[in-house]
């Protein structure tokens, strides 16, 4: 055998394979979409959300907020999968 045919043999082959790839797919059904009802696109309400967004509206201010602070805090905690850190014991300090 020659290089033209063993060529000419291979173009036969990839044609073949072509055309049989393009008939399956021609004779494929199509699977009907998928529709997600409405209540399943919407999270439920989370009021550590809230909060963070109500924070980023104060701007600069948020520096000086407790409740910006904490929840930041828990905003991170869940984002990295720790537990929050249990609430330190108050010490008294002697004067």
């Amino acid at each position: 055998m020659d290089g033209k045919m063993l060529a000419r043999i291979g173009a036969i082959i990839f044609i073949a394979i072509a055309i049989t790839a393009t008939v399956i797919e021609m004779i494929r059904e199509e699977e009907p979409a998928r529709v997600r009802s409405a209540p399943e696109l919407q999270p439920e309400a989370d009021p550590l959300r809230l909060t963070l967004r109500r924070c980023q509206r104060l701007g600069e201010a948020v520096t000086s907020d407790a409740e910006c602070l904490s929840a930041w805090a828990e905003s991170r905690d869940r984002f990295l999968g720790r537990s929050p850190a249990p609430a330190a014991p108050a010490v008294e300090r002697e004067r």
